[in-house]
């Protein structure tokens, strides 16, 4: 299988070379040539699987070049050896009687990145030696909050890697920023940004751009790839979770075979859900894929409007991760639905870049109402959703799951559509204890990491041994750049 620019088609990429790349030269995302399609017993197989069997399952067809030896013992690296705190890895909870919670943050850094992260440094390490890259590569990551201490702890003194984080500053929770400031790893490294994460992401994604950055790394033996979502070796392992949430649903008996479900995510830079829709085409009977999004609704008015328009005020909220109004990984489903149209993509992009939106034609938006839903919700009904669930259900949820039960439950109250649906939870709430807390009500809330042992007094729920470890870290790195000058921290980095 090749992979291809969605730019620039002719621009053909084994999956080795997509993984390592990261980023199309020309700007654009890699993606496979051809989806492959799951047999028709595959879910029935996958049934009775381990999560890790699951992922060799799922990946294999998708990595040419790779052994299913190789693959195994990846899946067996990233999801074993008592780094997911369940051993279902990522187990699915039923909430009442036909929705279902898929719990996607037991990994090292309670958040749901750990499900390609723990993946990524694996297949990026074996990629370099199947390229025979004699360079080390630097991963370059702007993050809204999980992604960085995910990569961070993923390619933590892995050989011939180096990592630096860029985060906007007083754009993530202090729980988020207290674990990537406070990384361990002699490899490693973190930066705030001045700005908000579309100016980080877009940092980021010019310095792979700069060609003469790119030639000065070269002669001190350093490359640039990419741990976020726009390195296919992110969106890959996150398929599998869907594949394996519906198999789970299958060995509970809750669905029966062939039957819909529906499934609802919030998402920011749209590479959650893209991988649902991706499970969707390999044969999954996903029904609706409902996009969740919090104040910052780009992607909800795109998906009813067919206009894309990041010219908006920008909000910060308490569900940080998905505020963003450039969604990188829209471009992935606007080549899949124009039938892999690499010069109209291309056309949408440069829109972007120069006015800020596009406006996709009539015949592509009636695609997309076909397979999507969305909606929105604001912090305050956030805090209420968070309350409810737990008063109700005894089921305690981050703000950004908040964000989708509730966009799940607009969704249902239109439609009318009772399909069995999962709700993607994507973050331990103990990341967000400030904003857990004020919504069961405290008013008076502890300081620091104090607000970790105070959420789990309240709730009579252990917080994550990672979290709770927090409190004795000593913080390493303080440093903050303009966008401008994100180039200098790299130089810096690889001197």
């Amino acid at each position: 299988m090749y992979y291809v620019s969605t730019r620039n088609k002719a621009d053909r990429s084994t999956a080795a070379q997509a993984i390592a790349q990261g980023l199309a030269r020309d700007g654009g995302l890699l993606v496979p040539e051809v989806l492959p399609n799951l047999s028709k017993n595959a879910l029935g197989t996958m049934r009775d699987m381990t999560y890790q069997q699951r992922a060799l399952y799922v990946m294999g067809p998708y990595l040419d070049g790779f052994t299913s030896s190789e693959v195994s013992a990846f899946a067996g690296k990233a999801y074993g050896g008592g780094k997911f705190d369940v051993k279902e890895v990522a187990p699915v909870r039923r909430v009442d009687g036909n929705t279902h919670c898929l719990e996607l943050w037991h990994g090292p850094t309670c958040a749901f990145k750990d499900m390609a992260l723990q993946m990524l440094p694996h297949l990026l390490s074996a990629s370099l030696v199947k390229n025979q890259e004699g360079k080390t590569v630097c991963i370059l990551v702007a993050t809204s909050g999980d992604t960085g201490k995910a990569a961070l702890e993923g390619f933590k003194d892995v050989e011939r890697t180096r990592i630096l984080v860029f985060y906007p500053k007083n754009g993530v929770s202090a729980v988020q920023q207290l674990q990537m400031t406070t990384q361990e790893g002699g490899n490693v490294g973190v930066c705030s940004v001045s700005g908000n994460f579309d100016d980080a992401q877009t940092g980021v994604k010019q310095l792979f751009s700069d060609a003469a950055l790119r030639e000065q790394l070269a002669e001190r033996g350093f490359f640039l790839s990419s741990a976020n979502s726009i390195n296919w070796g992110r969106v890959l392992p996150q398929i599998v979770y869907y594949v394996s949430a519906y198999c789970d649903l299958l060995r509970s008996e809750a669905i029966q075979s062939g039957e819909k479900i529906n499934v609802c995510v919030p998402t920011g830079n749209f590479g959650n859900i893209l991988a649902a829709y991706y499970a969707r085409e390999m044969g999954v009977p996903i029904g609706r894929l409902i996009c969740a999004s919090n104040a910052n609704n780009v992607l909800t008015d795109f998906l009813r409007t067919g206009i894309y328009d990041r010219n908006r005020t920008f909000y910060n909220t308490i569900s940080p991760s998905m505020d963003i109004l450039i969604s990188s990984n829209l471009e992935r489903l606007l080549f899949s639905l124009t039938g892999q149209d690499d010069a109209q993509v291309k056309d949408y992009m440069a829109q972007l870049n120069k006015r800020g939106q596009y406006h996709v034609e009539e015949k592509l938006r009636t695609r997309m109402e076909k397979l999507f839903s969305a909606g929105f919700c604001g912090d305050a009904q956030t805090k209420a959703v968070i309350g409810r669930m737990w008063k109700q259900h005894r089921y305690l949820v981050d703000p950004h799951t908040a964000v989708a039960f509730d966009v799940l439950e607009q969704y249902r109250r239109e439609s009318g559509d009772e399909t069995p649906a999962v709700v993607v939870s994507t973050a331990s709430p103990f990341k967000f204890c400030d904003s857990v807390l004020e919504a069961l009500g405290e008013t008076r809330l502890a300081q620091g990491t104090g607000l970790i042992d105070q959420l789990a007094q309240v709730t009579g729920i252990a917080a994550p041994a990672a979290l709770s470890a927090l409190k004795d870290k000593q913080v390493r790195f303080t440093q903050n750049t303009e966008k401008e000058h994100m180039v200098d921290q790299v130089l810096e980095m690889l001197r």
